[in-house]
């Protein structure tokens, strides 16, 4: 936009979702998946999709414009290296990322003006529930929701351990370590490391699968639960990815000292997430804290916020190990 006048930056951002969402409508009808052998025209692409043929023809001309698909010959369109990304099996896919984004993620934007009225949880409202109970009750879109997940945060986990010693380390719990992902990725960096994977029962039987199949069912136990209650104890650093921004202060001071209470003393606490810096610089952190607020209630913080957060759950900040994926490694050591 930096070519843009003021003007039309802004009109550019008013429509933006006009974009966000036709890349939703071509992810969930697999136009992507269906071009894998080549160009198709797009009548035969609409009998694959079971959709309106001149309308599929607009979509896919409109998508054309932004690089995503190429119009080629008599209403033919072919892959491009950004149609690439909506394949479902091809490496780094973001197309879980952009079913979870053009359905949860855009209806509760859509109530944006209600929680910055209320301070209320869109989604809640909008559904009835939190996002993760509803998530609990339909594998199908959970499944989607830890790909999504994976797509998004996935490069994280190399930018945490080029940033963070786990070496120290006998036993790392990762607490709502979700699929298992990242627990994974750090056991196998590091071989004399064991692993406790704790979440809630059906988020843990979708994370057995892939441990076993990782080969680490012998070095990582599992064990379901709230962290609102009660975490596994004999570990020597409890690790909170993305978890602590899912929540109120009340409810993430609840789950800090959940973990305070099974922590040794020598044991260390360290919380992943984003960091908000001061000023207008352009940051990530400050956009997700308003998708926290619309969809689980929750927040992104200031390290001073995260200071006062540890001090009220019996913890002092020690350091902040910032990294080079726009998260840092929060360490907490009991007191």
């Amino acid at each position: 936009m930096a070519d843009l006048s003021p003007r039309e930056s802004l009109s550019s951002m008013i429509v933006a979702y006009w974009t966000s969402q036709m890349v939703y409508v071509a992810a969930k009808l697999g136009l992507a998946d269906q071009l894998v052998d080549g160009p198709r025209s797009s009548e035969d692409l609409a009998k694959a999709s079971g959709t309106h043929a001149p309308s599929l023809y607009r979509l896919l001309r409109g998508l054309a414009s932004l690089g995503v698909f190429r119009e080629e010959g008599d209403q033919g369109f072919a892959l491009t290296p950004l149609a690439e990304g909506l394949r479902r099996d091809a490496p780094g896919s973001l197309w879980a990322m952009a079913i979870m984004m053009g359905e949860e993620h855009y209806r509760a934007w859509g109530d944006l003006l209600g929680s910055i009225q209320t301070g209320e949880s869109a989604f809640d409202r909008l559904h009835g529930k939190p996002i993760f109970d509803y998530l609990a009750e339909r594998p199908e879109q959970a499944a989607v929701f830890d790909a999504a997940m994976t797509s998004i945060h996935g490069r994280e986990t190399k930018a945490i351990l080029d940033a963070y010693d786990f070496s120290s380390l006998r036993v790392l719990a990762d607490v709502g370590g979700g699929n298992g992902t990242t627990l994974i990725q750090i056991l196998n960096q590091h071989p004399n490391l064991n692993g406790l994977l704790f979440d809630l029962p059906n988020v843990i039987d979708r994370a057995k699968g892939a441990i076993e199949t990782a080969g680490l069912s012998g070095r990582c136990k599992v064990a379901s639960g709230s962290f609102f209650e009660d975490v596994p104890r004999g570990a020597d650093a409890y690790f909170l990815r993305h978890i602590i921004h899912d929540w109120d202060d009340e409810k993430a001071t609840t789950i800090l000292r959940a973990v305070r209470r099974s922590m040794a003393s020598e044991s260390k606490l360290l919380v992943i997430e984003s960091v908000i810096q001061p000023g207008n610089e352009p940051a990530f952190a400050k956009l997700l804290d308003l998708t926290m607020l619309v969809l689980p209630g929750g927040q992104e913080r200031t390290e001073d916020q995260y200071r006062r957060l540890f001090e009220a759950s019996g913890f002092q900040l020690a350091e902040t190990t910032p990294t080079l994926a726009g998260v840092s490694v929060i360490e907490g050591k009991p007191v």
